[in-house]
């Protein structure tokens, strides 16, 4: 993808989705990071029922460490893996009061040293919480990048490291959304929704156009039918044994 290609893309993907925003519900840097490690394996809607529950009764580091490991799972047993998600949530939580004074750092190194958090969940937290230029590579924006020809890459680093380097300077702060939602409600990843992609005409799949011929909207051609008198002597006419 050439770059006046790219700067369309990200123009186009702006438009479309003017308010580009995390779906994980969460109102301080904390209940952000605790929502991005539920999130693991697990999707976002699944987080919020749970945190809707969990947050009225435990959204600092101390209330999450006092309720312990068993007081934790109890909130969010209906999300995957949650048995070791609890463990790591505590024990993060002990951490930020031992070492951070009960706040969430501001550095990927400190977020990266607790328990749970991967560089993806760093970059989450410094993007949405902190207002950071960095960019999480989820199954989504590997894919998007990968198939459209955006920022192809093997693995989610490489995919990370080309898009800073290839997205225009004017959309960074927000191309980790704009990615993630193109590739949850259009890029989707069986069957994506090719005729009503807003970077269709910038996109490098190969079978965009096939995938575009899907629309339902779109009349589909009559079947084709015998005339009638052929219908009936087919009909009439004895069958080979």
């Amino acid at each position: 993808m050439t770059p006046a290609k790219r700067e369309q893309f990200f123009d186009r993907l702006a438009a479309a989705i003017p308010d580009p925003r995390s779906e994980l519900e969460h109102a301080t840097p904390f209940e952000l990071l605790v929502a991005v490690v539920l999130s693991a394996q697990a999707t976002d809607k699944s987080v919020n029922l749970a945190t809707a529950k969990l947050f009225p009764v435990a959204n600092t580091p101390a209330k999450i460490a006092a309720l312990g490991v068993e007081g934790l799972e109890a909130y969010i047993r209906t999300i995957g893996l949650y048995r070791g998600k609890a463990r790591n949530v505590v024990a993060l939580s002990s951490l930020l009061l031992e070492q951070h004074g009960g706040e969430v750092p501001r550095t990927r190194e400190a977020l990266e040293a607790l328990p749970g958090v991967g560089r993806k969940t760093a970059n989450v937290v410094l993007n949405v919480a902190f207002g950071e230029l960095t960019l999480a590579v989820d199954t989504h924006v590997f894919r998007v990048s990968n198939r459209t020809g955006l920022a192809p890459g093997k693995d989610p680093l490489e995919v990370e490291s080309r898009l800073m380097k290839v997205v225009p300077t004017k959309h960074l702060r927000h191309a980790h959304h704009y990615l993630i939602l193109h590739g949850r409600y259009t890029c989707v990843a069986q069957k994506p929704l090719c005729y009503r992609c807003p970077v269709y005409e910038q996109c490098g799949f190969g079978e965009k156009r096939k995938f575009a011929a899907m629309d339902p909207a779109k009349p589909k051609a009559p079947r084709a039918t015998l005339p009638k008198q052929v219908r009936k002597a087919k009909a009439r006419a004895p069958r080979s044994r």
